[in-house]
């Protein structure tokens, strides 16, 4: 089979596409023919080493795929050979094959093609979790995402517009901006030419967000706090300009508001019965077109490293996907 190889720590560049031997099943996986596999930002980090986790060299990055179960491991029995599947692995998604624990599966919706499938479980996994479980979002109150145009951005203004919140989207460039608009989202922020703070006071008048959703980090996470209301969430996602910011803990006793930490990852192995409840609520929603991925672009497997690289260049909204076909 082909993948796509991490042989040493660095940019996508630096990766290679070879014929390696099909993984081998150990008790409790399934092996699955790869259709398509998301790109996301924590491949970039991993293969520089700069993840939370860090598999042996040399390893194929990817942590969502779609494709069709090709043969099952001893003691499987939630799933079987034939059926569309998402899986949801760290890392070895950037391949013809993947081997996969069976708990880490979710059957595909009738309604949804393998490029939308590839795309879907992470992003919205995450602001799921992140608005549902950690937020405890309400309908009427008022969200405002940080980097609201990239992959897991977009799912949170479809998700908070699901939910029945008013949301705020913030993001870098007017065409970003646009793509929000055309995915829910109620407000729009240029924080490139604007001011956040300004034109938060001027949105909610004067009394602050409700739910702050941030993936960004950086200078822009301290500026959003101040603008968060009594008893306000702030969501810390992910730092995907690098930076993670330290942001005056006298805000929180001012605001009386929280802090609060996401990390889907950890939180689907520490609770995987509400994990998979959280999957089958998405999948539904999925279903009654309350929430669909938005695909900016679809490129073949031998191309990772371009997807990888438009990425890291702030260049897609929603999601860019990798082909096996």
């Amino acid at each position: 089979m082909k993948a796509v190889l991490c042989k040493s720590h660095g940019m996508p560049d630096t990766l290679v596409v070879e014929n390696v031997p099909s993984p081998d099943l150990t008790e409790g996986q399934v092996l699955i023919s790869v259709k398509a596999c998301g790109v996301n930002f924590p491949d970039t980090l991993i293969i520089q080493g700069k993840y939370q986790f860090k598999p042996d060299l040399p390893f194929s990055p990817g942590g969502e795929v779609s494709g069709v179960i090709k043969a099952v491991g001893d003691g499987v029995t939630n799933v079987s050979v034939g059926d569309r599947v998402i899986a949801f692995s760290t890392w070895g998604g950037f391949a013809e094959e993947l081997a996969v624990d069976a708990n880490r599966l979710i059957k595909m919706s009738d309604k949804m093609d393998f490029e939308k499938a590839s795309a879907f479980i992470l992003t919205y996994g995450t602001s799921y979790h992140a608005l549902k479980d950690r937020a405890n979002i309400q309908p009427g109150e008022t969200l405002l995402v940080l980097g609201a145009s990239g992959g897991v951005g977009l799912a949170a203004v479809q998700l908070g517009k699901a939910m029945g919140a008013r949301v705020i989207a913030a993001a870098s460039t007017q065409e970003k901006l646009d793509v929000c608009a055309a995915n829910g989202a109620d407000e729009l922020i240029n924080y490139s030419s604007e001011d956040l703070r300004a034109r938060v006071k001027e949105i909610t008048q004067g009394t602050g967000v409700d739910v702050i959703y941030d993936p960004v980090g950086g200078p822009l996470s301290e500026k959003a706090l101040r603008d968060m209301s009594w008893r306000g969430r702030f969501l810390v996602v992910g730092f995907a300009v690098g930076e993670i910011p330290k942001v005056p803990l006298n805000l929180a006793l001012l605001k009386g508001c929280s802090i609060v930490g996401v990390f889907w990852g950890d939180f689907t192995r520490r609770e995987p019965a509400l994990n998979e409840a959280n999957n089958q609520e998405l999948m539904r929603l999925f279903e009654a077109g309350k929430i669909s991925p938005h695909i900016h672009k679809v490129y073949p497997l031998t191309q990772a490293s371009e997807a990888l690289n438009e990425l890291l260049d702030k260049k897609v909204s929603g999601k860019v996907v990798l082909s096996t076909s």
